[in-house]
């Protein structure tokens, strides 16, 4: 692993951490995961697969540390990792449009309701719902997925003009 991605990766997790520890919790506990975005950009620019388990791991440790959801760090250390290879799959399954904005923005609109699906239902299943999956559903996982869509468009060209310009990853160069 290469010690300027790794250290990239951290910058993105760390700033995720910030986002997720700020962010109140809206609906019965249940906060927008601002991490997500971060993880997602992690795993777009840095496409293997020992960075996904890396960010999925990380990030799902972070984001149950930093929860506001009644007993949800386990349901978080199980949806991150899970959340980040079906990412990842659809990431590569997409190829040809990788680095279209519009394919990044979709993905992370179709990976957030994946996350919020996975975390919803581990969370049943772990330790309960506060209330019911329609609602928590309807009224925090859409609406951020709606945000980290539009944080997305805003930060990917950026981050990628950054990673050009520092050669941090010969991916984002030659693509």
């Amino acid at each position: 692993m290469n010690t300027k991605n790794l250290v990239a990766l951290s910058l993105l997790v760390g700033m995720g951490a910030v986002l997720h520890a700020v962010v109140p919790g809206l609906i019965l506990g249940m906060k927008p995961d601002m991490m997500l975005t971060m993880m997602f950009l992690g795993i777009i620019l840095f496409a293997e697969k020992k960075n996904v388990l890396l960010l999925g791991l990380v990030t799902g440790l972070i984001s149950g540390i930093t929860t506001t959801f009644p007993g949800g760090l386990f349901p978080n250390i199980f949806d991150k990792p899970l959340t980040a290879f079906v990412f990842f799959g659809l990431f590569l399954a997409l190829k040809k449009f990788q680095t279209s904005i519009v394919s990044v923005a979709i993905l992370t609109a179709v990976g957030t309701v994946i996350s919020g699906i996975v975390f919803l239902t581990s969370a049943y299943f772990i330790v309960g719902l506060p209330g019911p999956f329609v609602a928590l559903f309807g009224g925090v996982v859409l609406p951020t997925a709606a945000v980290n869509t539009i944080v997305m468009v805003v930060l990917y060209p950026v981050a990628v003009t950054i990673t050009k310009r520092t050669k941090l990853n010969q991916q984002v160069i030659n693509s």
